[in-house]
C-alpha cells in the first residue's frame, strides 16, 4: 500500500498509543459537538424569532392593503377585484414562505450532517 493511499484512508490511521491521549481526544470531539449543537439550536432560535416577526409584519400588510382596497372600492365589481388582487398577494406570499422555510430546511440538514464531521481546528 502506498503511503498516499495510506494517508488518504481514516481506517488505516493508527490510533493514539496511549489511553489518556484517547480520552483527551474523545473529550475534545464531544466537547466541540456540544458547542456546534448548541450553536445551531441558538440560530434556530433567532431564525424562528424573526420569521414570526416577518409574518405577522407581512401579514398586517396585506390585511391593511385588503382594507384599503375594499375601503375605497364603491362597486360589487371593485370588491371583487380587490379581493382577487389581495388573494393573489397572500398567494405570492405563502409560495415566497415555503420556499424560504425549504432552502432554511436544506441548511438546517447541511448543519446537522456536518456535526458528525470531524471538527475544524481554529474555528
Amino acid at each position: 500500500m502506498s503511503d498516499e493511499t495510506r494517508l488518504q484512508d481514516p481506517a488505516v490511521e493508527a490510533p493514539a498509543p496511549d489511553p489518556l491521549l484517547r480520552v483527551a481526544d474523545a473529550n475534545r470531539r464531544a466537547q466541540a459537538l456540544m458547542f456546534c449543537a448548541q450553536l445551531i439550536f441558538l440560530e434556530e432560535t433567532v431564525f424562528v424569532a424573526d420569521e414570526l416577526l416577518e409574518r405577522a409584519r407581512t401579514e398586517t400588510h396585506l390585511f391593511a392593503e385588503v382594507v384599503s382596497k375594499l375601503a375605497g372600492s364603491h362597486s360589487v365589481k371593485d370588491w371583487e377585484a380587490a379581493c382577487r388582487e389581495c388573494v393573489q398577494h397572500q398567494l405570492d406570499f405563502v409560495r415566497r414562505d415555503c420556499d424560504r422555510l425549504f432552502k432554511h430546511g436544506e441548511r438546517v440538514i447541511r448543519m446537522t450532517f456536518s456535526l458528525t464531521d470531524e471538527p475544524r481546528h481554529g474555528g
